[in-house]
C-alpha cells in the first residue's frame, strides 16, 4: 500500500489496522483516533496519508503523486469492507470525510470536507439506504457548498445568500428547518451557481471529489491563517499535515442524531465538569466553524436517552488514557455515539493551572509535572479583571459565556480596522456576526470580541480562550452592518469606536468603560505550592 516515502495507515479497519507509525507521521488527530479505536471506543473507520504525503506534495509544486488515484482506492477497500459499504455504489454508497491534522494541534487551521462521494449517481443508493430523504439533499447542499468554498474557492457568500433565500421562502428561521423539498431546490440551485461562478459542472465522479479534497486539505497546509498561526506559535512549516479519509456518520440524521464539542473540564476556569455544546438535526462543521447559533447547554438538553452518560464515561476514560484535560468532537447517528476527534484542550492560562493542580491531587499525573506544564505561565496572567458594581448597570445585550475575565474598548466591526486600532494602542472589542479563523490576526489584536452566532466550543471561541482573550457568542441581540463600521446592540445603535465593557463569565455587553478590580486566584496558588511540598 506504501513505498518508502509515502505511506497510509489504518484505523478502525480490523486486524489489517497498522500499528506502526508515530505522531509524526499519522499527525495528532489520527493518532489519537487510532489510541481510542485501539481501547474499543466507536470511531468510525479511517485510513490516513501521512505527514510524508503532504511533503511530497509541498515540493512537486503542489501535485499529487501520479499513483495516488491507486493508493486510494487500495485503501477505500479497507474502509469498505469494515463498514459493508462501497465508496461509489449506486447500491451501498460510503461517503467518507476528509480532515486535516497535523503533528501540532492547530485548531481551525485548515480545512475540512464532509460527505464526500455523493453524486447524482450515489444520491438514490444513500436514500434506499437511509429511507430519509431529508439527510440525503441535506448532505448533497453541504458537499456542493463546502466544495465550491474550499475546493473551488468561489467563497463562500454566494451559497450562503442562497440558504437564506431558502429559508426565507420556505418561511423558517434556521437551516435546521428546511424540508427535505426545500433542499432538494436549493441543491439544484446551487449546482447551478456553481456551474455558473466555476465555469465548469459540479464533479460527478467520487473519486475526483475525493482526490480534490486531499489537495485541499494539504494545500491548506500553507493558507494565510495556518501559517500565520504557526509563526505566532514557533511552530515548524516543514512538517506538514496528515489527511484522514474517514467513513461518514451523520448527525443531520434526524432527532435523535447531532453533532457536538466537548471539554473534560472547563476550558475557561478548569472546573472539573464535562463542558459541552450540542446541535440536534446538525453536522460538526455547524458547531465548529462558528456560523451557526448553538445553545450550549440549551443544545446538550436535546441528546438523546442515555448519550449523556456515555459523555460522561468517555470523558473519565479520555483524561485517564491521556492524562491531561481533553477536548472532543463526537456525531450521534440515530442515538449511536462515534468519536471523530480527541486532543489535549485549549485553555485560559488560569484553567491551565486548576488543571495541572487538580490532575496531580488526583494522581493523575505527578506534581513535578503539574508544575513543569504551568512553569512558564506568570502570576500576571492568572489575574483576571472583574466588574466593580456592576449589579446596577443595565446590560445593553446578552450572549453565552464563553471565557472569563472582563474586557474594555473601543467597538470595531472590520478585522483589518480592528488590528490598525490595536496596533495604535488602543484596546479594541471586535465584533461580528460569526466568529471565524480566518480573523485569528484580529482576534489576538484585540482585547475582547462578540459574536452573534456560534458556539462556546467552536475554532475561533478555543483559539481566543487559549490567546487569553474574553469572549463572548451566540449574542442574538447583536446585528453587524460592518460596511457602515456600525451594529446594534439589542436595538441600540453602536458605531466604530465607542466605548464597550463585555464581562466573559456572565455574558453580558455594557456600553461604556465600565469600572474593573484585578483579582488573584490566591486560593489556587497555594493548591499548587503544596504540590511542591
Amino acid at each position: 500500500m506504501a513505498d518508502a516515502e509515502r505511506h497510509v495507515y489504518l484505523i478502525g479497519c480490523g486486524p489489517n489496522d497498522a500499528v506502526v507509525g508515530g505522531v509524526d507521521e499519522l499527525g495528532f488527530k489520527a493518532y489519537n483516533l487510532a489510541r481510542l479505536a485501539r481501547l474499543g471506543v466507536p470511531v468510525p473507520p479511517a485510513f490516513v496519508l501521512g505527514t510524508s504525503w503532504c511533503r511530497a506534495f509541498r515540493t512537486s509544486d503542489g501535485q499529487l503523486p501520479q499513483d495516488t488515484s491507486a493508493e486510494l482506492i487500495a485503501a477505500l477497500r479497507y474502509v469498505e469492507v469494515a463498514s459493508g459499504l462501497t465508496f461509489g455504489s449506486t447500491r451501498r454508497p460510503l461517503l467518507v470525510s476528509v480532515r486535516s491534522g497535523a503533528p501540532v494541534s492547530m485548531p481551525g487551521m485548515m480545512d475540512t470536507l464532509l460527505n464526500v462521494g455523493l453524486t447524482e449517481a450515489t444520491l438514490p443508493g444513500l436514500l434506499r439506504l437511509t429511507g430519509n430523504p431529508r439527510l440525503v439533499w441535506d448532505s448533497y447542499r453541504r458537499l456542493i457548498e463546502a466544495y465550491a468554498e474550499t475546493v473551488a474557492g468561489l467563497g463562500a457568500e454566494t451559497f450562503a445568500a442562497a440558504r437564506r433565500e431558502a429559508m426565507v421562502e420556505a418561511g423558517v428561521a434556521s437551516q435546521q428547518e428546511l424540508d427535505f423539498r426545500a433542499l432538494r431546490a436549493l441543491a439544484a440551485h446551487e449546482l447551478e451557481l456553481y456551474a455558473a461562478v466555476a465555469g465548469q459542472p459540479f464533479p460527478q465522479s467520487p473519486l475526483e471529489q475525493l482526490e480534490q479534497a486531499a489537495v485541499a486539505v494539504l494545500r491548506s497546509w500553507d493558507s494565510t491563517r495556518a501559517r500565520w498561526y504557526r509563526s505566532a506559535h514557533g511552530l515548524d512549516d516543514d512538517v506538514g499535515t496528515a489527511v484522514t479519509v474517514q467513513r461518514m456518520v451523520f448527525g443531520n440524521a434526524g432527532g435523535t442524531s447531532g453533532a457536538g464539542v466537548g471539554f473534560t473540564r472547563n476550558p475557561a476556569s478548569g472546573v472539573a465538569e464535562l463542558y459541552l455544546d450540542y446541535a440536534a438535526n446538525a453536522q460538526g462543521e455547524d458547531v465548529v466553524a462558528g456560523r451557526t447559533e448553538v445553545a450550549g447547554r440549551v443544545g446538550v438538553d436535546r441528546l438523546p436517552p442515555g448519550v449523556h452518560d456515555e459523555l460522561v464515561e468517555l470523558s473519565a476514560l479520555l483524561e485517564h488514557e491521556f492524562r491531561d484535560a481533553q477536548e472532543f468532537e463526537f456525531t450521534v447517528e440515530n442515538g449511536e455515539l462515534f468519536v471523530l476527534q480527541t486532543r489535549d484542550a485549549k485553555r485560559t492560562p488560569l484553567a491551565s493551572v486548576a488543571i495541572a493542580v487538580a490532575l496531580a491531587e488526583a494522581g493523575l499525573v505527578s506534581p513535578a509535572e503539574a508544575r513543569a506544564r504551568v512553569a512558564a505561565l506568570e502570576p500576571s496572567q492568572l489575574e483576571t479583571f472583574e466588574l466593580e458594581g456592576s449589579a446596577a448597570t443595565e446590560p445593553l445585550a446578552t450572549g453565552v459565556p464563553a471565557s472569563v475575565g472582563v474586557a474594555t474598548g473601543v467597538a470595531m466591526f472590520e478585522p483589518a480596522r480592528a488590528i490598525e486600532r490595536a496596533r495604535g494602542g488602543e484596546p479594541v472589542i471586535l465584533l461580528r456576526e460569526d466568529i471565524a479563523t480566518a480573523d485569528i490576526a484580529a482576534l489576538e489584536a484585540a482585547a475582547g470580541f462578540v459574536a452573534a452566532r456560534g458556539a462556546r466550543t467552536s475554532h475561533a471561541a478555543v483559539v481566543a480562550r487559549q490567546l487569553g482573550k474574553a469572549c463572548i457568542v451566540g449574542c442574538a441581540g447583536l446585528e453587524v452592518d460592518a460596511g457602515r463600521r456600525s451594529g446594534r446592540l439589542s436595538g441600540q445603535v453602536v458605531a466604530e469606536g465607542e466605548a464597550l465593557t463585555i464581562d466573559a463569565g456572565s455574558g453580558r455587553i455594557y456600553a461604556g468603560r465600565l469600572p474593573v478590580v484585578r483579582r488573584r486566584p490566591e486560593a489556587l496558588f497555594k493548591r499548587l505550592v503544596a504540590l511542591g511540598a
